[in-house]
């Protein structure tokens, strides 16, 4: 091991996953250690269930995510998605439309990550439109699965035809799994990196002697992506890998991609019962007495 060790120290990448586990002295620009997301809230109608549900179980949430595209949302739709998420203090974070499992090609079905790339040029030009129709409407934060699109748009920074400070989430149909490939999406642009939701502690820790991106992750993980639930790991999970997003998602539910008036209620009832799993993970902070180093707010 010693020549990869230290080819590895000369890149400047760690030697070992962190297996002494170490906190992380980083955090969001506001102080907070982590914040909370609910993904899957597929439009304007599930947005305002996740927000009854958290006044209800106290729960602040700091982000929704959308799965099923931009190109699926009418203007008033991401419009009245923008306007509550300004009142409500609420991250809007759409996922980029046009995607191989919507095109006519076999391989995005065959594939579940593959699905959710682009094909060929024109897919990405259709890409960059939902982008920049979304930046219009007002929306300042999206998803991403294709490391070609997330290039680009860490281009589009470069010359100003996108905003310095558009978010951009690496999905986890696309999650680094390790510190050198959460590097190369930082670098290409990635301002939030989704990692896997099944890294140990050690790996996790790693990820923060390399990168200084804000790390998410499934503490309850959908079925297709492990189905893992980690809630009484979630202060170590703070500790060591902080600022970091808490993704709740659900065991067991109905896949609704891409979602519409079909599928609503499903949706609003799938989002509401991730809000109360949330308020479910987040006790154990207290049994923990853990304490964040500030109040969070967008």
């Amino acid at each position: 091991m010693k020549r990869s060790h230290e080819l590895l120290q000369k890149l400047m990448f760690p030697v070992k996953d962190a297996h002494q586990l170490p906190d992380s002295s980083q955090t969001f620009d506001d102080e907070g250690n982590f914040r909370v997301e609910i993904p899957s809230v597929e439009g304007a109608a599930t947005m305002k269930a996740v927000i009854e549900e958290a006044n209800e179980q106290g729960v602040h949430v700091n982000r929704v995510s959308q799965g099923s595209g931009i190109m699926l949302l009418s203007d008033q739709e991401i419009k009245e998605m923008v306007a509550m998420g300004q009142e409500q203090n609420i991250e809007v974070c759409l996922f980029v439309g046009p995607r191989m499992a919507y095109d006519t090609g076999a391989s995005g079905h065959v594939s579940p990550t593959l699905g959710w790339r682009h094909a060929g040029i024109d897919q990405l030009s259709y890409a960059l439109e939902d982008i920049f129709r979304s930046i219009e409407l007002g929306i300042n934060s999206i998803l991403v699965a294709d490391e070609g699109l997330l290039h680009l748009i860490g281009e589009a920074k470069k010359s100003g035809d996108i905003p310095e400070e558009f978010v951009v989430k690496v999905s986890a149909l696309m999650s680094p799994a390790n510190p050198v490939t959460g590097k190369l999406f930082q670098d290409l642009g990635g301002t939030t990196l989704n990692i896997p939701g099944d890294l140990s502690l050690a790996q996790m820790a790693a990820f923060r002697q390399t990168v200084n991106a804000t790390l998410d992750m499934y503490v309850e993980s959908p079925d297709n992506l492990g189905g893992f639930i980690r809630y009484y790991e979630i202060p170590e999970i703070i500790r060591v890998s902080a600022p970091i997003m808490l993704k709740f998602g659900l065991r067991n539910a109905a896949n609704i991609y891409p979602s519409g008036q079909h599928l609503e209620s499903a949706s609003i009832l799938q989002a509401r019962e991730k809000v109360r799993r949330a308020a479910i993970g987040l006790s154990h902070l207290q049994s923990t007495n853990f304490k964040q180093s500030k109040t969070i707010t967008y």
